[in-house]
């Protein structure tokens, strides 16, 4: 009896707390960019009751009825402590950067961090009843775990000669994997192996290829060095280079804006961020260009009709207009910017749709496979997609990836107005004109050279060695002045391969002919004209032995510490002796011009890398 009255009493007292408590929601930003701070812990002083703010930079909790103070800390941030009013049910908190603050916390903030520590962070409320922080419910808690979504990546294998002579890939000229690595990194998070696609870092960068000659819109070269990572073993790179060819030159665009105005992309790194972008691309725009913006959230509609590039004062306005809130009808609009691409359609032009969004497809067409269908379906019609990424905590990166795949265009994820600006006006013909498509490339080893080779990255790219020939299978497109890297490692004959092996062949020959070359591959590229159907093919044999990776021209060095960083960050299991201090000592010798400081970034990003790791083993 003693129980049940006991029991009753403590129903009866958080009955009394729960009706005693109001509801509160809040905001923290930064207080000199007033962009969101995610996951900023919010505490209720006194207690153990809390808040981490999502990627908007909003929290919700509860408190008691009066006066309450919050305490609000994030890395890199003094901490503040700030009294309100029972009347104060929004709350606006901003936050002062402090360097020495980033400074002594830095050593245990950057550790992988499991979810009840997260939640655990410090952050306090006044007057409300004790309780572990490990214990706070959901109703207390922010948006503190990531809903990021990246395909998952199985790693390329080493292939012996005898057995599989050819590899066949689709060309790859997307880089959002490096300007995602780089935001994690800032953020102080090491990134998840399937955010890390070595290809995408290796192809950020820029390696002065010769341009091609004559008619061909592509060109390829290759050369070899001795393996830093496995000095038994030898790195080929490949290169193919599209030509530039001068804006003036390029064929008009009509080009349709699709922007995710949803409430998903309310954050000042996401819609903000957006219109920025756009701003950079109008000021490129010619008179002979057109532009559309079609927005979608709970519903698609036409935001600004068919406007010849040259109103720039009327897209800018429609621009600057813009604004967040609803649920995300994506499918809805891309059916609606097809239709407005069709109905605007340049014979020989560049018709395109530009996707900005975090790729949060919540209403309307949500099935990845049926957009798929759809987009291909557009682009046999000359009308392709290129995909823009903006935002984190929710991104999906994996169906962002897809929809440019499908659509003929070009992925690039947006962390920052240089990303932007890169996109948008440093590299506006690339990124905007194809000048090659279905772009394919197949690698013939010599078995007197070669015994095993493996190609780094492009998992996602790997074709049938019978579609390099098929002009009906898709594949990747390069725009003006674009080019595409591929490294190979491989095995010389006699030299032993480490690790799981198959079994000797019983009925096919085991030793390697004689070929009296001293060709070691022979490199061919399939492609067709935007608007051709059938493919042309160029080859390239690679000749000689290897030269040693400080005799090779810098722009090799610059792919392998590419390579070595991003086989680091996914613990290739073929990362051999690649180490960071490696990575950074091939960069430290490089002296040619780094005029846009996308080298110095990859030094940045392996630093913090170092120091992430080092935390981490010693957490």
């Amino acid at each position: 009896m003693k129980r049940i009255l006991l029991l009753c009493a403590c129903i009866l007292a958080c009955g009394q707390l729960i009706a005693q408590t109001v509801r509160i929601t809040g905001k923290v930003l930064d207080i000199n960019t007033k962009d969101p701070i995610q996951g900023a812990t919010v505490r209720i002083d006194g207690t153990h009751f809390g808040s981490l703010t999502d990627s908007t930079g909003k929290f919700i909790c509860k408190v008691a009825k009066g006066n309450f103070t919050l305490e609000v800390s994030w890395i890199g941030y003094n901490k503040l402590v700030k009294s309100f009013s029972m009347n104060d049910t929004a709350v606006l908190i901003e936050l002062t950067p402090s360097v020495q603050a980033l400074q002594e916390v830095a050593v245990v903030a950057y550790a992988p961090q499991k979810r009840e520590n997260l939640t655990a962070s410090n952050v306090m409320i006044r007057g409300v009843a004790t309780a572990p922080v490990a214990e706070m419910r959901s109703d207390y808690i922010g948006t503190p775990v990531s809903r990021d979504e990246f395909a998952a990546i199985k790693e390329n294998r080493y292939r012996f000669v005898q057995q599989q002579p050819l590899s066949t890939f689709s060309s790859d000229v997307d880089k959002a994997s490096f300007s995602l690595v780089r935001n994690m990194l800032n953020m102080g998070n090491i990134p998840g192996k399937d955010a890390v696609r070595v290809e995408e870092l290796i192809n950020y960068f820029e390696y002065d290829y010769p341009q091609p000659a004559g008619d061909a819109p592509v060109a390829i070269q290759a050369d070899m060095a001795q393996c830093p990572w496995n000095p038994a073993h030898q790195l080929v790179r490949i290169g193919i280079q599209g030509k530039t060819i001068p804006i003036d030159n390029l064929p008009a665009s009509n080009l349709v804006f699709l922007i995710d105005v949803s409430g998903s992309m309310s954050g000042a790194n996401r819609l903000p961020l957006v219109k920025q972008a756009f701003r950079l691309l109008v000021k490129q725009l010619r008179p002979q260009d057109r532009v559309s913006i079609v927005v979608y959230a709970g519903a698609a509609g036409l935001s600004l009709p068919s406007t010849p590039g040259n109103n720039k004062d009327a897209i800018l306005g429609a621009i600057d207009r813009l604004e967040a809130g609803g649920s995300t009808a994506g499918g809805a609009g891309i059916q609606l910017a097809y239709a407005t691409a069709k109905e605007h359609f340049i014979k020989g032009g560049n018709n395109r749709v530009i996707l900005a969004t975090d790729g949060d497809f919540n209403v309307g067409i949500s099935d990845v496979g049926e957009l798929e269908r759809l987009i291909e379906k557009e682009r046999e019609g000359n009308v392709y997609l290129s995909v823009l990424g903006f935002g984190m905590g929710n991104y999906k990166d994996n169906r962002l990836e897809t929809l440019a795949d499908k659509g003929n265009g070009h992925y690039a994820y947006i962390d920052n107005f240089d990303e932007a600006r890169r996109t948008f006006t440093t590299e506006f013909g690339g990124t905007l004109f194809t000048i090659a498509k279905d772009v394919k490339l197949q690698v013939e080893f010599n078995p007197a050279k070669v015994q095993a080779y493996r190609l780094v990255g492009y998992e996602n790219r790997l074709l049938e060695n019978e579609d390099f020939n098929d002009d009906k299978k898709d594949a990747g497109e390069m725009g003006s002045g674009h080019s595409v890297t591929a490294l190979y490692e491989l095995v010389p004959p006699g030299v032993k391969l480490e690790g799981p092996n198959v079994d000797p062949l019983k009925y096919q020959a085991t030793e390697a002919p004689v070929i009296r070359s001293d060709e070691v591959l022979t490199v061919k590229v399939r492609y067709k004209h935007p608007e051709g159907g059938a493919s042309k093919l160029l080859a390239h044999s690679l000749k000689g032995g290897p030269r040693t990776v400080g005799e090779s021209p810098e722009s090799f060095r610059l792919a392998v510490a590419a390579a070595q960083f991003g086989m680091l960050l996914r613990k290739s299991e073929y990362a051999g002796k690649s180490s960071y201090a490696g990575a950074l000592a091939l960069l430290g010798g490089l002296k040619g011009a780094d005029a846009e400081g996308y080298r110095g970034q990859l030094v940045k990003m392996i630093k913090q890398a170092m120091a992430l790791e080092d935390i981490a083993r010693k957490d």
